[in-house]
């Protein structure tokens, strides 16, 4: 599991294909709106049938958790004022990314094909500003 941080805050949560523990994790903390976690179990395991109560919650960001199947995309982190923090990864089939804060952007390297799951109801141009990113050569890669 990998955070992309910038000043003290979590802009992402990426759990690559080949991540493995046994039991129960969650990789956020629990405020935040979209919770994203890991399960493995052994064969037999019961997971107790269960109801999920009504809880009135309040969503102020759109956190967005997308589920690469196939192919490769390259993200790019950016600051709330739109500046690149020379931070990208690239993610492969397999891995999933948690969008918390601050903003993103994609270049597709392989044919590519991806879940999202996400907050609604979505509210059209209201739920996004769009910017110029960087390209190709802008790019800095990290593990």
């Amino acid at each position: 599991m990998h955070q992309i941080t910038h000043n003290n805050q979590t802009l992402a949560i990426i759990v690559k294909n080949n991540f493995h523990k046994d039991g129960v994790e969650f990789f956020t903390p629990d405020d935040f709106s979209q919770q994203l976690g890991y399960m493995s179990h052994k064969k037999g395991k019961i997971i107790e049938a269960h109801i999920h109560n009504p809880v009135k919650r309040e969503v102020h960001l759109t956190k967005e958790v997308l589920f690469i199947k196939k192919g490769k995309v390259r993200v790019d982190f950016y600051d709330d004022n739109k500046n690149y923090l020379d931070k990208s990864i690239i993610l492969e089939a397999g891995d999933v990314i948690l969008l918390a804060y601050g903003g993103h952007g994609f270049e597709v390297l392989e044919d590519l094909e991806m879940i999202e799951v996400k907050q609604g109801p979505f509210v059209g141009n209201q739920d996004k500003i769009r910017f110029t990113g960087i390209n190709q050569t802008q790019a800095k890669i990290i593990s």
